[in-house]
């Protein structure tokens, strides 16, 4: 089939093919990209090849005529037979390198192909049925790794949900331990205003009742004196002196006087009301200088719901989220640090199985963290470990309670016996990253990280 003047505008004078991303020179000639920039680089020199003039060196893509193209090149495979060359209608036999594509023979003698690489259609085809199968194993083993993703995407989601819920009840467990004790506190010193007022409303009524008592007699006493004045001179006379008597024995009687304190001490029940309260409630509160990391701890390690202890024991099913150790059975403090001096108090009891120190915030959690930890443990021997991956054995006996200080500018790292105070081991290293408290247990023991109570003072 001849193409027709229309269809001969769609072709590259280099390599005589309809456009491939077709570029428009300043001068309006039109080649393949890949055509007019090969012709550059063999001629070295940038001129169109039709008319000698010097473009632009990166000419724009033409989209209107790169369509036509596409269009073009879409008729004539829907118009050729399966097999068949869609420009000489000739079986396709071969396959070019250098174009990569299928030809026949007449395409391959054509000035298109001058000086190209052939293989036999067969060839080729198995040659990049190679390609593609290795590709369709690459791609394969992409997809099983976004699937693994999403696996734990959606377990995390999952693992989500079940961290809130556990969480906001232990939040509403602590909270409803500090109303009860709020409550039982108000109570208490309710009962003691009620008291107060009970007794001293007590006394009022009593002292009340004697003053109407002795308000009672001085009335009788003026009633009766005041009869006698008014009766005859000689009765008068005989009784004045009994009357006389009478009235300086009542203005004998002490005056009247209330007594200091019958108020309500209001300044003992509402006077620096809060710090009392508090001072009452510290006995409940207490400081953890080490709070651990549940999304560190390895499945077989269990922290206690207020996080300042851990248990080992049967496998939990967790998600394996980067920061969660799957080897070492251990879990970290949920606060790193860069600097400054830092010390806390592990009970590790008796026996072995344990390990207390601090960890890079490089290590490896998927594997061994020798590389990046200085730790002491206990495990049929009492050992020092320390990088890369050494140890030293402690000539000490393990303690039940140790005191790990670190001071992370001086680059010491300080173990001793929380109870004795006996030193046990002393590492000293430039440190340049952030550390995090360490802890390793095994063989269903419990390792604690000791409290201290809060003092409330003025």
């Amino acid at each position: 089939k001849m193409a027709s003047r229309s269809e001969k505008d769609l072709f590259c004078t280099i390599c005589h093919e309809i456009f491939t991303d077709p570029v428009v020179l300043s001068c309006s000639h039109s080649f393949c990209q890949a055509c007019i920039q090969s012709w550059w680089r063999e001629k070295q020199m940038n001129e169109c090849p039709v008319c000698k003039e010097r473009p632009l060196s990166n000419p724009p893509i033409s989209l209107a005529l790169k369509n036509l193209c596409l269009a073009e090149k879409t008729k004539l495979s829907e118009g050729a037979e399966p097999g068949l060359c869609s420009q000489h209608n000739e079986k396709l036999k071969l396959f070019c390198l250098d174009h990569q594509q299928s030809v026949c023979v007449v395409c391959r003698d054509s000035k298109a192909h001058s000086n190209h690489r052939f293989r036999p259609i067969d060839e080729a085809a198995e040659e990049h049925r190679e390609e593609v199968r290795e590709s369709l194993t690459a791609l394969r083993e992409k997809l099983k790794l976004f699937e693994e993703a999403k696996g734990s995407c959606d377990q995390n989601a999952k693992h989500i949900k079940s961290q809130s819920r556990n969480t906001e009840k232990q939040i509403r467990d602590q909270i409803r331990k500090f109303h009860q004790l709020l409550q039982e506190e108000e109570e208490a010193r309710i009962a003691a205003l009620r008291e107060e007022e009970r007794q001293k409303s007590k006394a009022m009524r009593e002292e009340s009742e004697a003053l109407s008592r002795i308000i009672s007699d001085l009335s009788n006493t003026i009633r009766e004196t005041e009869k006698q004045l008014k009766a005859e001179s000689v009765s008068f006379l005989q009784s004045y002196k009994a009357a006389l008597k009478t009235a300086e024995q009542r203005h004998l009687q002490e005056e009247p006087a209330l007594s200091a304190g019958a108020l309500l001490d209001v300044a003992k029940h509402l006077g620096n009301l809060s710090f009392n309260i508090w001072t009452q409630m510290k006995a409940a509160v207490c400081f953890s200088a080490v709070v651990l990391d549940p999304n560190t701890a390895h499945p077989e390690l269990n922290p206690a719901d207020n996080l300042s202890a851990a248990t080992h024991g049967e496998r939990l099913k967790l998600p394996d989220n980067p920061e969660r150790f799957s080897w070492c059975r251990a879990v970290l403090g949920s606060d790193g640090f860069t600097s400054g001096s830092h010390s806390w108090e592990v009970e590790v009891g008796d026996g072995s199985g344990w390990e207390v120190g601090v960890v890079a915030e490089s290590a490896d959690r998927k594997g061994s963290v020798g590389s990046g930890s200085w730790r002491i443990g206990s495990d049929g021997a009492f050992l020092a470990f320390f990088p890369p991956g050494r140890s030293s054995v402690l000539s000490v006996k393990p303690p039940r309670r140790i005191r790990v200080h670190l001071d992370w500018e001086r680059g010491k790292l300080s173990f001793s016996d929380a109870d004795t105070d006996g030193h046990i081991h002393t590492f000293s290293h430039c440190f340049t990253e952030k550390l995090f408290p360490f802890f390793s247990i095994k063989k269903e023991k419990t390792l604690k990280i000791l409290t201290k109570p809060v003092s409330a003072s003025v």
